[in-house]
């Protein structure tokens, strides 16, 4: 591509700080987790399928908004980066919670009784960034 059929781009312009860039990370991460626990606590009760799906779009909506938001001109990589990030925070957040509160705690990678779901939540938490990502960036 060239300036003749493509505004020039400065990706220094758009790129953050790397200590802005994880926070930003974990702050769409931690309203990922959040939004997921709150759709397992209050939808869960009445449909498994349908706390499910609401937990899936939670962290679509949230990908969606780091993408659009914070790393607009990044490419798959970065994304790709994001949702590993994110799953092993979703790991590390359980493992938390499943020591402080002394019972098994399951609530952002699914249960193990339900193992294609729980692939499915892994899947999810890595790809929902990559699939709102625009392009490979150029470097």
């Amino acid at each position: 591509m060239t300036t003749m059929t493509q505004p020039a781009v400065s990706f220094a312009d758009s790129r953050h700080h790397p200590l802005t860039t994880a926070v930003l990370v974990g702050l769409f991460w931690l309203a990922a987790a959040a939004l997921v626990a709150t759709a397992h606590v209050e939808i869960d009760p009445l449909s498994v399928s349908g706390g499910s799906v609401a937990a899936i779009g939670a962290v679509f909506v949230c990908a969606f908004c780091y993408t659009r938001f914070c790393a607009y001109h990044a490419g798959t990589t970065h994304a790709l980066g994001v949702g590993i990030a994110w799953l092993v925070l979703a790991i590390a957040a359980e493992f938390a919670m499943t020591t402080h509160l002394g019972r098994a705690w399951y609530d952002l990678i699914g249960t193990p009784d339900r193992p294609l779901l729980r692939n499915v939540f892994l899947f999810v938490w890595v790809f929902a960034p990559a699939f709102f990502a625009h392009r490979e960036a150029e470097d």
